[in-house]
């Protein structure tokens, strides 16, 4: 060592961190007096806000279309490779449109990078927050399982395009 004196010498107190203890007591007591927040779960569901990134699902119109075509943009971003979507020729206005679209929900991490990427607003988050599978083979939704229609996504799609 060089004889070099620290920038902060402590003093007594602070050695023996009686004033920590004691800071810490405090923050103890006053945390035990204020109102529980705990939400009694299976009786009350918990309402997400806009912002709550849940289960991915795709886009339904009114007409009965998906907004999606299969572009493979969101399988390409997806970081943890849980989207499959293969593409299939229509006569309709749009050239093309997933004939298949599976997300393994076993491997989706929910980052939102799909949503992000999606050129279509074709697929989002959700504010689904209960998954339970009792096997393998039920946690991978094709169409039928994603497919929601647009007017229960309406205040996830205004959110999206006001941060936009």
């Amino acid at each position: 060592m060089s004889g070099k004196k620290r920038t902060k010498d402590l003093n007594f107190f602070e050695k023996i961190y009686i004033v920590e203890i004691a800071r810490g007591l405090m923050l103890t007591l006053k945390n035990m007096f204020r109102p529980k927040v705990t939400m009694q779960y299976p009786e009350v569901k918990f309402d997400p806000p806009a912002s709550y990134r849940g289960r991915p699902v795709l886009v339904q119109e009114d007409n009965g279309a998906e907004r999606c075509v299969a572009c493979g943009l969101c399988s390409r971003v997806c970081p943890a490779l849980a989207i499959e979507v293969q593409a299939a020729e229509t006569e309709l206005e749009k050239e093309r449109y997933p004939q298949k679209f599976e997300i393994n929900m076993l491997r989706c991490i929910f980052c939102g990078f799909c949503e992000e990427v999606c050129p279509e607003e074709a697929i989002v988050m959700s504010k689904d927050y209960e998954l339970v599978f009792t096997n393998r083979d039920d946690a991978i939704f094709g169409k039928d399982k994603l497919l929601v229609p647009v007017e229960k996504l309406k205040d996830r799609l205004e959110f999206l395009r006001k941060f936009k």
